[in-house]
């Protein structure tokens, strides 16, 4: 099941008729107050759930049922903060890379705020400064739990563009407008810990059908909403409606279980990443194994003779890269039960395998028809069906990705079966052995599927 950062209440302010003592009753009168309306069949609790704050069914919940029914009043965003004027005269100063410096503007004027309309629901928050995403742990502990994954890797740009943002925009706005920001709020570690908070508990709307080449919505807090924690095989759904986001039960929820939403289709090293958390193996049905392309690239120049073969295998990339099927920083991914990059990865193998002559007339007509386009389809089930060399190189890739780890799948699997050996793990230990061990269990199959 999945397990979640531990959620004790965030210090700040406290408004006017918060329970001091008992922040869930603060926020259900809270939600009474801003008309979000919570079914009576559900209860916010820490008794029976994963981790920390979560929701419980009180009695039996049908498919189809309303858990809840929150607003758009309610939401935090920057269209309902206080400071929403402002934050939209300055919309084109504020613009970046994430698209998130209007949300985190809102969350630290709202978050010192006193008398903040949402001062309630920040009760329910995790602590700040214990928050468990990789960005805040060592980074010597980083690289040495999660060699590997693709974490360190994703944490390092994460850490430079946050850095970035907040000394060229974020700072300067709030230095402009010392009477919407106190000196506590004009901090880099707060930002970086905003910046986890939006990117685990916020939510984005999805476009409608004909918006699809507009730009993404930008996030949103979504009260309530974010106290679910999340499971591949989850019970509700948040559903988008023009006055009221609603979450919706998608199954049979017996009493007293916990209602779960989805984060979306999260392999683990995404969840560690984003959210701070795993689903131990086998509960995660969404895990996946990346193989960089670069990878494949090398386990083809290994297989080369000569330097004339080599250049000729470097054409070969360039032209797979010219098709956009491959670049130097993509990757194909893998998941138990299908290739998520069957295009890419198809088209990588028969052209890096093709014969020197079949090569020049793919060359020469720009790529393939679609009839022979169908014939390539890549899946984990035909894997064993494909042309030798295909599955010599796949294989070679697969074994080149599995030393880039620290471990080997067996020192996995070994800790895992002892109970006692892993009881002794730290929480984190725990987590980055979770995301090693799915990864290479994917890894592992493709060596099988490849000999």
């Amino acid at each position: 099941m999945a397990t979640r950062a531990k959620r004790p209440r965030v210090s700040r302010p406290r408004a006017s008729g918060e329970s001091e003592s008992d922040p869930v009753a603060g926020f259900l009168t809270w939600c009474r107050r801003v008309g979000l309306e919570l079914s009576p069949k559900v209860a916010v609790t820490r008794q029976g759930t994963v981790s920390g704050y979560g929701m419980v069914a009180r009695e039996s919940v049908l498919p189809g049922e309303l858990l809840f029914a929150v607003p758009r009043a309610a939401l935090l965003s920057p269209h309902t903060c206080s400071i929403r004027g402002l934050l939209e005269r300055e919309r084109g100063a504020l613009q970046s890379q994430s698209g998130w410096v209007p949300l985190l503007l809102a969350l630290l004027h709202e978050l010192q705020a006193p008398a903040s309309l949402w001062s309630p629901y920040f009760a329910l928050w995790p602590e700040l400064g214990h928050l468990e995403h990789p960005m805040f742990w060592p980074e010597e502990e980083r690289r040495l739990l999660l060699q590997g994954t693709g974490v360190p890797e994703a944490v390092e740009k994460d850490l430079a563009n946050i850095r970035s943002e907040f000394y060229s925009i974020v700072l300067p706005f709030m230095e402009a407008h010392p009477d919407l920001f106190c000196p506590s709020v004009r901090s880099l570690e707060l930002y970086h810990q905003l910046v986890a908070l939006v990117m685990a508990y916020s939510f984005q709307e999805p476009l409608e059908e004909e918006e699809d080449e507009k730009e993404p919505n930008s996030p949103l807090m979504v009260p309530a909403a974010d106290i679910l924690n999340h499971l591949a095989n989850h019970n509700a759904n948040l559903e988008y409606s023009a006055d009221y986001l609603r979450m919706v039960a998608t199954q049979p929820i017996p009493k007293g279980h916990e209602i779960f939403n989805t984060y979306g289709q999260m392999a683990n090293w995404q969840l560690i990443h984003m959210y701070g958390f795993v689903e131990p193996y086998p509960g995660n049905t969404d895990d996946t194994a990346d193989i960089q392309m670069v990878t494949v690239r090398e386990a083809a120049i290994q297989g080369t003779k000569g330097e004339a073969e080599r250049l000729q295998l470097y054409e070969r990339w360039d032209f797979l890269c010219k098709l956009e099927m491959v670049g130097e920083e993509g990757a194909f991914v893998i998941g138990r039960k299908e290739v998520l990059t069957e295009e890419e990865l198809a088209a990588t193998l028969k052209v890096l395998c093709m014969p020197a002559e079949e090569f020049r007339e793919f060359k020469d007509r720009d790529g393939w028809r679609e009839d022979e386009w169908e014939e390539d389809r890549l899946t984990v089930t035909n894997i064993p069906k494909l042309k030798a060399s295909w599955r010599r190189l796949l294989r070679d890739s697969v074994l080149l990705t599995l030393q880039t780890y620290a471990t080997d799948l067996k020192t996995e699997q070994d800790v895992l079966s002892n109970k006692e050996v892993y009881a002794k793990l730290s929480w984190r230990e725990k987590q980055a052995l979770q995301v090693r061990y799915g990864q290479k269990m994917i890894l592992h199959q493709l060596l099988e599927l490849t000999s």
